[in-house]
């Protein structure tokens, strides 16, 4: 059982490069009522942000987090610091107009700044690195995207170039659009360093401490699931899935998995720098037929002689697919068809990120709340620089009532020419709902194998069951406490994922991501087989 204990420190059983890179710290749950001029739900990069803009400006501040520090989706993301955002900045155009896209491109290039002078300021050894990105097209694609984008981006006062190909020596990407002055870091020492200088500023952080509910108003405050009490001026919710808000929010964007490997590589046989590529098609050339896009960094191996390219790519809709190991197995293709020279793989993991229907983060009041519950959510893929933002909207948003970004990042926005898109996501979300009426994905939980789970009938019911490592059955109800779609086995991950908004609990039934904070519910049969 230690592996499994283990798993229930992270957001998944598969090690990421960054965790496996990172020491492990010790929980440190709060035992006594407190409180704060602003508690902030959530240890990931935006809710540290946040906490540390915070101290800065005077403010007493408590960060609660039922896990590690970053052991989120921070701490499963790849990293990139960018302003070349995963959205088309064409699409950011039409959502939110010129001005718009504009702002967005400033804000973005202001969060990689911000981290930047960070990370130099409190002296936090992270790995941060300024260097080029490189946005391509797939082979037999037309360049009509790309040129669209390009101008878009110098609309946009993004310092963009054409260059003939991406600096990659065995694949000719044709024409590339060069971004300068991107960033990457190691999100852990990251988080390490800023929760450092949060707490020597008598910050308080508390990990292993679950919360159940977010109240905002006169007498704002966070409960916890010890009965304990954070009361405070302002409220929070950095938790990726708004814990807090049942509806509003989760109509508005999806949740979606996105897988990652990291190669071993020799140093200098791949160029230092980013890499992405635009189409819905890519790996073409190998007959791979339609996958999602692709996104590449460096960093730094075991040795001074190796580093690890770390390549992401193959979303899907989370908890609406099951080909877990086939689209590990393609991205290590595409990637051998660019890096023929690459070695082993030795990480592969996965993890959430949270699509917003207008391509832009939810940062700020929440719509369905009291004026002093905040949320950051949406990140779109971009989760680091989003959170960065974070950090310096919600901070004024606290302190002064306003910001520049305010309106563009609103989380009550309602962005008409999305509507199509807005209700495509919310159908989908409904038929998940016929789950109630399959018959499951096993015949008998009896069948299943040491490390296996499934979702059974039995009866009107339909039940969660995994059996240990050590041969005994656990038995959990399928329905998700959240909104109550039936969740789905994760066999690469061990986890349960809700189709619907995003919840995810481990093996055991408990919730790793929110929007539910509440386990899945343990049946009365547990039996040893």
């Amino acid at each position: 059982m230690a592996a499994e204990e283990r798993q229930e420190e992270r957001a998944g059983a598969n090690l990421s490069f960054w965790e496996a890179t990172t020491s492990r710290d010790q929980l440190n749950p709060l035992r006594e009522n407190t409180s704060a001029d602003t508690c902030i739900v959530g240890a990931g990069i935006a809710g540290l942000s946040i906490a540390y803009e915070l101290i800065r400006s005077g403010q007493k501040v408590v960060v609660l987090d039922d896990g590690l520090i970053g052991r989120g989706m921070t701490g499963r993301t790849t990293a990139h610091l960018v302003n070349a955002l995963d959205d088309r900045y064409y699409d950011l155009e039409k959502y939110h107009g010129q001005d718009g896209a504009r702002m967005a491109a400033q804000s973005h290039s202001a969060a990689i700044d911000r981290v930047e002078k960070i990370a130099a300021t409190e002296e936090i050894d992270c790995g941060l690195e300024r260097l080029d990105g490189y946005l391509f097209e797939p082979p037999n694609e037309s360049l009509n995207n790309l040129e669209r984008e390009f101008e878009a981006c110098k609309r946009a006062g993004l310092a963009v170039e054409w260059v003939e190909r991406a600096p990659i020596e065995d694949f000719d990407t044709y024409r590339t659009i060069r971004f300068p002055r991107q960033g990457q870091i190691h999100p852990l020492k990251y988080l390490a360093g800023l929760a450092a200088a949060i707490t020597r500023r008598s910050g308080r952080i508390f990990t292993g401490t679950k919360v159940e509910e977010a109240i905002g108003g006169a007498n704002a405050r966070v409960r916890t699931s010890q009965k304990l009490n954070v009361s405070a001026g302002s409220v929070v919710v950095a938790t990726n899935s708004p814990i807090n808000d049942r509806y509003v929010i989760h109509t508005k964007q999806a949740p979606y998995m996105s897988y990652v490997i990291g190669l071993r590589v020799r140093r200098g046989d791949v160029t230092r720098a980013l890499f992405w590529d635009t189409a819905e098609r890519a790996g073409m050339e190998r007959g791979l037929g339609p996958v999602p896009y692709h996104y590449v960094r460096l960093a730094d191996g075991d040795t001074s002689a190796d580093e690890v390219l770390i390549v992401g790519g193959e979303d899907h809709k989370s908890g609406q697919a099951n080909d877990f190991e086939a689209r590990f197995d393609r991205l290590e293709e595409w990637a051998r068809v660019r890096w023929p020279k690459a070695g082993q793989v030795m990480f592969r993991w996965s993890g959430q990120v949270m699509e917003p229907v207008d391509s832009l983060g939810y940062i700020g009041r929440n719509p369905a709340d009291e004026r002093n519950v905040y949320v950051v959510t949406g990140d779109s893929g971009n989760g680091m620089t989003h959170g960065a933002i974070a950090g310096m909207l919600i901070s004024e948003l606290i302190r002064r009532g306003d910001h520049a970004w305010a309106k563009l990042y609103d989380p009550s926005r309602i962005t008409l020419r999305t509507a199509p898109d807005f209700a495509k996501e919310n159908v989908n979300v409904a038929k998940q709902y016929i789950d109630y009426f399959t018959g499951g994905d096993a015949h008998a939980a009896e069948a299943l194998k040491p490390g296996e789970g499934a979702v059974v009938r039995r009866g009107l019911h339909k039940i969660a069951a995994y059996r240990d490592e050590a041969g005994a059955l656990h038995e959990m109800t399928a329905v998700c406490p959240h909104l109550k779609c039936i969740v789905h086995w994760n066999r690469t991950e061990k986890t349960w994922d809700c189709p619907c908004h995003g919840s995810r609990f481990d093996a055991f039934g408990k919730v790793l991501n929110g929007p539910s904070v509440a386990n899945l519910a343990p049946m009365e049969r547990t039996a040893r087989c």
